[in-house]
């Protein structure tokens, strides 16, 4: 699983966010991978025809009905989103919420990331069985230094703990991956996929980079 945030970056703003999902998509069936993408909400209705997932950025837990300015999974299914990222670094929520939505999600047959800040985050919510692991240490995000150069006994350390847990929760590798090296790297280093925001996002030439990190996961 190839994951691209594209946060709320000018970069993305308007039609360019159904530019990049243009090319995520070509790249996805050039190297036959799965890429999703994961757009602002209000922006996620001008991409069409993306034959990836498309994920949430973030959803809350909040029932469907009279809850304005919440994002509802069973909205989201219905909206015909893929699944959603949940806790990432710079959206946290409480423990017993995260648990709550994977298993509403799982419910919907939606995709849940859940992203942690270290191994024993990994450990606990790999217990709840979401569909990732995605592994984040919040000092790396949009540093460009990637975790699995920097700190590769992290990644070593969370694929166990997700092991342990003896189910199908597959780990991602995320924070400050800005290149083909550090996407290969973080997949010798047992990661299943990345999860990547600003390396590509920011990048100056989104067909050459999206087609490097893909080429480099298989």
């Amino acid at each position: 699983m190839f994951i691209i945030n594209y946060k709320n970056y000018e970069e993305i703003a308007g039609p360019k966010a159904a530019k990049l999902a243009i090319v995520a998509d070509r790249a996805a069936k050039r190297h036959k991978i799965k890429i999703a993408i994961a757009p602002p909400h209000h922006l996620i209705g001008t991409i069409k025809n993306y034959s990836g997932p498309i994920l949430s950025q973030h959803v809350d837990n909040s029932k469907t009905g009279s809850t304005t300015g919440f994002v509802v999974p069973e909205i989201l299914k219905m909206s015909k989103v893929g699944g959603s990222l949940i806790n990432h670094s710079e959206h946290r929520i409480p423990a017993k919420d995260i648990a709550e939505l994977v298993h509403r999600l799982q419910n919907l047959k939606m995709i849940s990331v859940v992203c942690v800040k270290d191994v024993a985050e990994a450990a606990k919510y790999a217990k709840l069985n979401p569909t990732y692991i995605a592994i984040e240490p919040p000092e790396l995000i949009g540093s460009g230094k990637a975790v699995s150069t920097e700190r590769p006994e992290l990644i070593t350390k969370a694929v166990g703990a997700v092991r342990s847990a003896k189910n199908s929760t597959k780990l991602l590798c995320g924070a400050g991956i800005v290149s083909g090296q550090d996407v290969r790297k973080a997949i010798e280093l047992g990661s299943k996929g990345i999860l990547v925001a600003s390396g590509i996002v920011k990048a100056k030439n989104w067909d050459r980079i999206v087609d490097e990190f893909a080429r480099e996961m298989t």
